[in-house]
């Protein structure tokens, strides 16, 4: 994942999606699912279909309908596919996903969503032993295992190299005969099942399967792997059990995944919704109108509005065709970029107290932007509400915030917020509120690090100099 700077936001880094069926297109579904799937990355895309004996790759820079201009064209009835976006080095093509390998073992195209902890390490010592890297990508350290691995088929390889990497990692790999799709033990990052007429599909999130008429059949399990090819679906838990400890991240619930998803059983919508409810209760403010920044506010903001009866109004509209922008080298540019996205209507919102609800403060620097914005088109007071607690800590687990210091929460009191980012008041939704929205999954289940610093897989210490790896 990495960090929007102009919406002080963090993104999810990738979604991936894969077919097994002889009877479509498989590139067409392949293309399709991504499409849904676009939310995950929105930088780069790449799409590998086969027959078994060849491999037909696509893949390019930008939004999927840029990166991908014509559809691979092999007659196949496999295929996966990547959507990510971009950090530190990725900008360079050869880091677009998925990656295709031929090896003594066969072939495989993989597609991976999270981040490795350990891949330094690995990578170290597999240059010692004289592998070669082509990319900067984490993802590369796991082909590189898979081709070393000494198992006697292309699963087993892929298992045997599971369990030597830790961190986040959902995986759909394509090998000559079969789709195979892993999570790691801990299940920090999305990965479902889904049946078409005649095969079978791979999702990081279930919206993409009604992209393609696919019925939902379950999410894979932490430390499952799971191996579709002609003779249907098979399942294997690859993990070894002690290490299997499920900790979903919360995140996906709270910003990440698209509305339509359900995710361990848990609809993402009604989780927004129910993240509104508890930041009413939790603060029963007596405002003239609730509003979202849209858009990734809305859903709890039209929950607050309906738990509190206070109405809820649009009075922030956003551009929606201003298309990524990048660092700005001042305060004057930052905000021009804002209102390049986002623009204030002083009909609706002028002499209004406001419940202003968004979904995460990261840095603070876009908050107090649209703050100021909101009362220079006349907005009598503003109390900003937050659908998830304070940012205390780095994540490691797939999200670009090794820097801890630059986390305004992990610096600043709430009061010291509140008066930086000049709003009336300032709520962040209790975890215990948080836990009561994501009702339908246990709160042992779910990875609170970024909030508590309870890191239930070890991570980095220091940032270490040299190979910088894109967070895939």
């Amino acid at each position: 994942m990495n960090y929007d700077p102009i919406f002080d936001k963090w993104h999810e880094e990738c979604g991936v999606f894969g077919v097994f069926d002889r009877t479509v297109d498989v590139a067409r579904y392949v293309y399709w699912g991504l499409f849904a799937l676009q939310h995950r990355g929105q930088e780069s895309a790449g799409i590998a279909i086969t027959d078994g004996n060849e491999v037909a790759l696509k893949k390019g820079m930008g939004l999927l309908t840029e990166a991908i201009k014509e559809l691979p064209t092999l007659k196949s009835h496999m295929g996966t596919g990547h959507v990510r976006y971009s950090t530190t080095g990725s900008n360079n093509p050869r880091n677009i996903q998925p990656l295709v390998i031929h090896y003594q073992g066969g072939q495989i195209a993989v597609a991976h969503n999270g981040n490795l902890t350990n891949a330094l390490g690995i990578r170290r010592q597999l240059e010692a032993d004289g592998s070669i890297f082509q990319t900067t990508m984490d993802s590369e350290v796991i082909v590189n295992l898979i081709a070393r691995s000494k198992a006697n088929t292309q699963e087993d390889r892929i298992a045997d190299a599971a369990r030597q990497i830790e961190g986040a990692f959902s995986l759909v790999i394509t090998t000559n005969d079969s789709l195979v799709g892993l999570r790691d033990p801990q299940g920090f990052r999305p990965l479902c099942l889904g049946k078409t007429e005649h095969g079978y599909v791979l999702s990081s999130e279930s919206c993409a399967f009604d992209a393609i008429k696919a019925e939902f059949i379950r999410d894979i399990d932490p430390g499952e792997m799971v191996i579709i090819d002609d003779r249907g679906v098979r399942s294997t838990i690859y993990a070894e059990p002690e290490k299997i400890d499920k900790k979903l991240c919360v995140f996906e619930y709270i910003y990440f995944a698209r509305s339509d998803s359900k995710i361990d059983g848990q609809s993402v919508y009604e989780t927004r919704l129910n993240m509104g409810r508890e930041l009413y209760n939790e603060t029963k403010y007596d405002a003239d109108i609730v509003m979202s920044i849209p858009d990734s506010g809305t859903t709890a903001a039209l929950g607050y509005a309906r738990a509190s009866g206070i109405p809820f109004a649009e009075g922030l509209i956003k551009n929606r065709y201003s298309g990524r922008t990048f660092i700005k080298p001042n305060q004057e540019e930052r905000e021009l970029a804002v209102r390049m996205k986002l623009n204030a209507m002083p009909e609706v919102v002028g002499g209004k107290r406001i419940v202003l609800i968004d979904d995460s403060i990261v840095r603070g620097t876009t908050s107090g932007l649209i703050v100021k914005m909101l009362k220079e088109a006349g907005a009598k007071e503003i109390y900003m509400c937050v659908s998830s607690p304070a940012i205390e800590y780095s994540c490691h687990y797939g999200i670009d915030t090794s820097v801890r210091k630059e986390l305004i929460a992990a610096t600043h009191t709430i009061e010291e917020i509140r008066d930086y980012i000049k709003a009336d008041k300032l709520h962040y939704l209790s975890k215990e509120g948080l836990c009561r929205a994501v009702s339908g999954v246990p709160e042992a289940d779910l990875c609170f690090a970024c909030f508590n610093g309870d890191y239930r897989v070890d991570v980095p210490t220091e940032q270490e100099e040299g190979v910088k790896y894109v967070l895939e």
